[in-house]
């Protein structure tokens, strides 16, 4: 019999200093109730919580409550007792989250100042903030700072720092919250605190980045957070941060893997913490709406609902879309009556501009807009600024003011390509197609109705597809459809990164982000060489036009060569898929439309690392200068009829 199966307890003991939360759970479970005493419970009830068993861990803290109180140790019952709040917020049972905190606050309000006093006053803070009180959660998180200062407690201190920062945001005061944020979040990455402190930091920076609209920030953070996640062996919190990778994976048009990571969520946490449950559901349900399917979008969002998600603005963007104006509008301004955060409203205000416009209430629409506004000037994130000069074009647009329509269209579309949001670029070139429409430039608005169509196509935004074809018919039906756009035939390379969590667990955060710039900087070096266009770069991916297939392929074959060199000679270098297909397709402006940039990149969705797929087409406009595989039959999601690609042997 193994020393673990002999002595359970000192086992589960040994597996929590290494963080192997699965093994430590078992291994108390396994062991004689009679052989734990209060801090092995308290253990088992960490565990369980690491591994998202929220009932188990409840159990085994209430078991740890009552040894301590046994033993006389009321700082540790204390604790315990406020650990079981929070778990009982976790589950909505409000009630009883209330009694296991004043028992809390009775138990240790005679004690000594000690760390646990320092937990009670991140509970105050929490509890301030959540009612709009921020003087006092201001004050609170500092008195955090002050007792883990006090006690050598860094967690306490990091946390209390992440709380002040938050709060400082609330009032408007971002450039100083983020300062905090920032000092917090390095204590995190470096790995200087605990894990809970550790996971309770990236879960609010994602959090406090996503509420100022920062979602480049919010993404990178995500990312960090999750890979944290999978070194530690964590099932709770990976769930959580799916949330947020699904809400910015929306927001960066891969509406399918997103819809796939929220209801990934929604199986995780639905067992766990039913406020982040419904954070996925909702996520559900604004993919659902893009995508026009309605019924599974009010499903999703009355599931949110029923989890005590404030369904909005979504459910109110889907009465509109279903025609129930009325229910669209009481329902957003409902939201809107019990929501005092700013940031919270800047959420919900674009929504009542919409539907406001949609009944012609300008009066209303202005009140929202000049709210939305100031809090765009207020905290200047690029998402905020893009959505408050959309509004301000739809509703200079519905005034007649054709020219202000038009500039704000543009300052939108810059701030929305510049955080890479596609469907929100789209709409706000439909709109800008119709103000150019409405000002009788026929030429340039169908070319911004061109260029909306094909991104709306690729996303599967149904609804809006329908909108701008209809948009289109009306435009060619007095005969002055006409279009810039010209045929131009170009090979396409779609690039990107493969098999990066394992490299970046190998090398840690800060040597990945080494890599990922040298990465980019070799690439775009090699593109430059053979003539390649950068077309778009989306995180560690490229989309390159080339002038002819030759060149592509030339290129192709270099970058994996050279990447094969630095692995060889340097020990490591991210392993690169490759795809490569020629096609005519339209030019308009900086960008490619139609089905062949579809197919290609698609194509490059077949190879894997180290790998260049090229289609039949790429390899008949080029001599045959590299040997290929045998020739294979796809078909390509999307697309109607099936290719012949082949494998490009390089080596």
């Amino acid at each position: 019999m193994s020393q673990a199966a002999d002595d359970p307890v000192q086992a589960g003991r040994e597996a929590i200093k290494r963080h192997a939360w699965r093994e430590a759970f078992d291994y108390f479970r396994a062991a004689a109730p009679s052989s734990l005493i209060p801090s092995d419970y308290a253990q088992w009830a960490e565990a369980a919580w690491w591994t998202g068993r929220l009932d188990e861990c409840i159990a085994a803290r209430e078991h740890a409550h009552n040894g301590f109180l046994e033993q006389g140790n009321r700082r540790g019952a204390g604790l315990m007792a406020a650990e079981l709040a929070h778990d009982h917020e976790f589950k909505h049972a409000f009630p009883i989250a209330a009694a296991w905190n004043s028992k809390a606050e009775r138990l240790l309000e005679q004690e000594p100042e000690s760390p646990e006093h320092g937990i009670l006053s991140r509970r105050r803070t929490n509890a301030a903030l959540g009612k709009g009180d921020l003087d006092s959660a201001l004050g609170h998180a500092k008195r955090t700072v002050e007792i883990g200062t006090r006690f050598g407690q860094r967690d306490l201190q990091a946390m209390g720092l992440h709380d002040q920062g938050r709060v400082l945001i609330a009032m408007g005061r971002v450039n100083e919250g983020m300062a905090l944020i920032d000092e917090a979040t390095i204590a995190a990455v470096s790995g200087e605190l605990q894990p809970y402190p550790t996971a309770i930091i990236y879960c609010n920076t994602i959090v406090a980045c996503r509420d100022i609209v920062d979602y480049q920030r919010a993404g990178d953070w995500t990312d960090a957070a999750k890979r944290w996640c999978e070194r530690q062996h964590i099932s709770g919190f990976p769930g959580m941060c799916r949330v947020y990778r699904a809400e910015i994976m929306r927001l960066r048009g891969a509406w399918r893997e997103a819809e796939q990571e929220a209801r990934r969520a929604c199986d995780e946490l639905k067992e766990f913490c039913l406020d982040y449950a419904a954070g996925a559901f909702y996520e559900v349900g604004e993919i659902r709406l893009r995508v026009g399917d309605f019924q599974a979008a009010d499903q999703a969002f009355k599931q949110a609902h029923e989890m005590g998600r404030d369904p909005q603005p979504g459910l109110a963007m889907l009465r509109l879309s279903e025609g129930k104006v009325t229910a669209a509008q009481t329902s957003i301004q409902v939201a809107l009556d019990e929501t005092r955060d700013r940031l919270a409203r800047a959420r919900l205000l674009p929504a009542q501009v919409e539907i406001a416009l949609a009944v012609n209430d300008r009066q209303r629409a202005r009140a929202a807009l000049e709210e939305l506004d100031g809090i765009a000037a207020a905290y200047g994130t690029p998402a905020l600024q893009a959505q408050a000069a959309y509004c301000w074009a739809a509703l200079h647009l519905a005034e007649g003011a054709t020219g202000e329509a038009r500039k704000s269209l543009r300052e939108s579309i810059r701030h929305w390509q510049q955080i890479e949001s596609p469907y929100e670029t789209a709409r706000a070139r439909m709109l800008l197609g119709t103000v150019y429409a409405t000002m009788g430039d026929m030429e340039n608005a169908v070319l911004e109705m061109q260029t909306a169509r094909s991104a709306f196509e690729r996303l599967g935004a149904m609804p809006d597809l329908r909108r701008t074809d209809e948009l289109l018919k009306n435009a060619g039906a007095d005969g002055q459809r006409v279009s810039t756009a010209e045929r131009a035939g170009r090979t396409f390379m779609f690039t990107d990164i493969v098999r990066s969590t394992a490299l970046v667990d190998a090398i840690g955060d800060e040597a990945w982000t080494d890599v990922v710039r040298w990465h980019d900087e070799t690439l775009r070096s090699l593109f430059a060489e053979h003539g390649g266009e950068v077309v778009d770069h989306a995180g560690d991916g490229f989309f390159i036009a080339f002038q002819d297939a030759a060149s592509a392929l030339e290129c192709a074959v270099v970058i994996q060569r050279g990447l094969a060199e630095h692995r060889r000679t340097h020990g490591f270098a991210p392993y690169v898929r490759i795809g490569l297909h020629a096609s005519q397709v339209v030019q308009t402006g900086g960008t490619y439309v139609g089905k062949g940039v579809h197919e290609a990149a698609r194509i490059g969705a077949l190879a894997e690392g180290g790998e260049i797929v090229v289609s039949s087409d790429t390899l008949s406009a080029a001599p045959q200068r590299f040997a290929t595989g045998n020739p294979r039959t796809v078909t390509l999601k999307g697309i109607s009829h099936p290719m012949t690609v082949y494998t490009l042997e390089w080596q």
